[in-house]
């Protein structure tokens, strides 16, 4: 008996040790085939648990973060208010006991926080809401909300506390809103995507800087606005375009009012990524209009030869009107500018010299008083009255940096009471830090604001025009996979390690950690913002409706049946609107190596102009009426217009329901009517 229970255990034991053998050769295998070939400790956790968006496992690894975004101060400065933008909070510090006090629930992602001029009540932009919350701070309870446009960022109140301005970025256009009788008065129609809005210091005009390229011929350089609102008439006055430049976060004008300032990324996105080592696929820098001097723009890099500081984002100006600072916010680091030597640089240049400065990456020594180190991710800026002390809000390290102006150091931090880093949140920091980039000159944030897009097509090739890639969205791609335009990535492992160092970073891949933590983030933390034209009950308009059978048809307008492999469903089936397959769709150019691309999702497709793999289509319309003459992009040659518009309205309302409640979309449907 003891000799066959021997037998028996030696058995299992040696059955276990088969099972463990094969299994962990097989698992080695399946890692080598999600990082295409690259070594990768064999680690089933790091997959099956940290790139989870739903479930258990994803509730119990993941922190409710607060994401600090952007500030205002009270009157007596005592008291720092702050938008938490992970957290849906309006925080209240107090500056001296040098903490939280108190917190107000707002609504989702609020982006700016503007304060009346008494004091007594703060206005908070939701950007995900679609709507401004007035709070009552001597109640500290939200007393009343506001419709703007669609995903309402910077504010803006002017000097009688009349009216407040509002740049909605996903709408593209300037609210105006009559604070006496709470309602929207004006939409003004901005640039594309704007986001930081200012008001010059004599009270006259609004300035708003638009985050995307305006519509450029296919294969320009993009061109980014300044929108100018007079606040008299509140119509628009001027828009200031800057050749080159993109995603234009925040504006300023000085306090003479002689300039007005933004913040801009320079992409180089017409040659070969491989020119990354040479310093000139991404700069950042700032745009300069003369406001009297005909508005005439200059341009300047704040970059240095062998140094880049990535991703600028707020700009405030010392009340002297001698200095600027800057949040370099892929950098982490504040950049100091002396605003005299920039006046004397533009009075003593000539037009053909200026042109010079604003690709000269040695031009920054002449204006750059210091670089100042901070905690992860700067982002909004904010100067006492006396100019004497700068707060930062260090988004991914839930603290608020305090700079002493005269010694130009950080003296304090305020713990804002986040919880630990989790394995997400230090992806979140690595996706927003250039410093895995060559000489630190992009993070994944400069070509994905937001975790989307920047509207650009970059030439992937060896080669000037070769191999084109419109930027795609990161927002929820956790179930999407393949990925690139010819899906030659199976994973975002591969896509994000050796691959991506060897054809964007040059620089060394990430270590296991570190790559880890930010696929993580990527498949777990980028969620897709409400859509104002999708109903999450089910519920369509009339044209919508006639969208969907025009979608879903099975025969041309004369009966004749559409083979399987051509009808829209079969590529784009819900509910992510992919069949994850690559297909020829006749879209193939002369510029392009591949002739199948990778069939991409279809929710919120509203907001991802331009379209095609190349981006050679600017609207959903031109990808039938431009580039289908032979209906191998699906049978729509034989609609008509009225047919073509139904099924642009339902390819609109395709979008993620797990985001908000039916109650929202009326809120986001009463405010678009």
């Amino acid at each position: 008996m003891k000799g066959q229970k021997r037998i028996f255990s030696i058995s299992i034991v040696i059955l276990l040790g088969v099972i463990g053998y094969y299994g962990h050769k097989a698992a080695e295998e399946h890692v080598l085939y999600m990082t295409a070939g690259e070594p990768h400790s064999v680690n089933c956790f790091s997959c099956h648990a940290y790139m989870q968006r739903h479930g258990p496992i994803a509730k119990l690894l993941k922190e409710q973060y607060l994401s600090p975004m952007n500030m205002a101060l009270s009157p007596d400065g005592n008291t720092l208010y702050v938008t938490a933008q992970e957290g849906n909070k309006l925080l209240a510090v107090d500056l001296k006991d040098k903490k939280v006090d108190y917190s107000i629930n707002v609504g989702k992602k609020p982006h700016s926080v503007v304060l009346s001029n008494d004091g007594k009540t703060a206005y908070v932009s939701n950007q995900w809401s679609y709507n401004i919350f007035e709070v009552d701070l001597e109640s500290r309870q939200v007393s009343d909300t506001l419709p703007s446009g669609y995903g309402p960022a910077g504010l803006a109140i002017d000097r009688n506390n009349d009216y407040l301005y509002v740049a909605n970025t996903y709408s593209s256009d300037i609210s105006i809103i009559d604070l006496a009788e709470q309602k929207e008065v004006r939409r003004l129609s901005a640039g594309k995507d704007p986001t930081g809005i200012s008001i010059a210091p004599d009270g006259k005009s609004v300035f708003v800087a638009n985050r995307l390229s305006n519509k450029v011929p296919f294969r320009t350089t993009p061109q980014a606005e300044v929108t100018v609102v007079n606040t008299r008439s509140q119509r628009v006055t001027h828009r200031d375009i800057f050749p080159s430049a993109n995603i234009q976060e925040n504006v300023e004008v000085t306090p003479s009012g002689d300039l007005a300032i933004v913040t801009q990324v320079r992409p180089k996105n017409l040659i070969p990524t491989a020119q990354v080592e040479q310093g000139w696929m991404m700069n950042h820098g700032i745009g300069i209009i003369e406001l009297k001097n005909g508005h005439k723009k200059v341009q300047f890099l704040t970059d240095e030869p062998n140094a880049f500081y990535a991703d600028p984002y707020d700009l405030v100006i010392s009340p002297d009107g001698k200095r600027a600072y800057i949040s370099n916010s892929g950098a982490d680091v504040i950049s100091v500018i002396n605003l005299d030597s920039i006046r004397n640089l533009i009075s003593e240049a000539t037009d053909e010299q200026l042109e010079i400065y604003s690709d000269h990456l040695g031009i920054s020594s002449r204006f750059i008083v210091k670089r100042i180190h901070t905690g992860a991710n700067p982002k909004g800026l904010l100067l006492s009255p006396d100019g004497k002390t700068l707060f930062v809000a260090e988004r991914l390290d839930d603290k608020i940096a305090i700079i002493d102006t005269d010694k130009l150091e950080i003296i304090e931090r305020i713990a804002l009471g986040g919880p630990g880093m989790t394995v997400a949140r230090r992806g979140q920091q690595l996706f927003h830090n250039a410093g895995h980039t060559f000489q630190g000159q992009y993070s994944c944030l400069t070509c994905h604001p937001d975790g989307h897009h920047d509207g650009l097509t970059w030439d992937m090739g060896p080669e000037p025009g070769r191999d084109l890639a419109n930027t795609q969205t990161l927002l929820e791609i956790d179930q999407t996979s393949p990925f690139k335009w010819n899906g030659h990535n199976v994973s975002v492992f591969m896509q994000d390690g050796m691959r991506f160092s060897k054809f964007l970073t040059r620089t060394e891949v990430f270590q296991e950690d570190e790559l880890d933590a930010l696929v993580s983030y990527i498949l777990t933390g980028l969620d897709l913002p409400p859509n104002p034209y999708h109903d999450p009950s089910g519920k369509l308009t009339e044209a919508q409706k006639r969208g969907k059978v025009l979608f879903e048809r099975t025969q041309t307008n004369c009966g004749r049946i559409i083979p399987v492999k051509d009808r829209c469903t079969t590529c784009h089936p819900a509910p992510l609107y992919t069949d994850r397959q690559q297909d020829d769709v006749g879209t193939r150019k002369a510029a392009d190596d591949d002739d199948a691309f990778d069939t991409p999702s279809l929710n919120n497709v509203f907001d991802s102009p331009p379209y095609l793999h190349d981006g050679s289509a600017y609207t959903l319309e031109e990808i039938w009426t431009k580039f289908n003459d032979h209906d191998e992009h699906g049978y729509v040659n034989d609609m008509t217009k009225d047919q073509l518009n139904d099924l642009v309205e339902y390819l609109k309302s395709i979008g993620s329901s797990e985001l908000y409640k039916d109650s929202e979309h009326e809120t986001l449907q009463a405010n678009a009517h």
